[in-house]
């Protein structure tokens, strides 16, 4: 089984990141952009066949290691 996870930024969070990459793509030319927000993906590959076992394990990965639940969400996708 496959899993990809989404971290992002709590909203509300200053993400200086996003800032710089919002300001270097209007500085190219991308006026239209506003607002941007970056994240990480992570994929990973599970031998779990029970995908409820598989999606408590990965719930329980980011609560521990995977993302900083302070200021960071996240978002579990499994293909099974």
């Amino acid at each position: 089984m496959k899993a990809r996870v989404f971290v992002t930024l709590k909203n509300g969070v200053l993400d200086p990141q996003g800032k710089a990459i919002g300001h270097a793509l209007n500085n190219l030319g991308f006026v239209s952009v506003g607002d941007v927000r970056q994240g990480k993906i992570i994929d990973i590959e599970l031998e779990e066949k029970d995908q409820a076992k598989a999606k408590a394990d990965l719930k329980d990965m980011c609560e521990k290691l995977l993302a900083n639940t302070i200021i960071e969400k996240y978002e579990i996708e499994l293909k099974a």
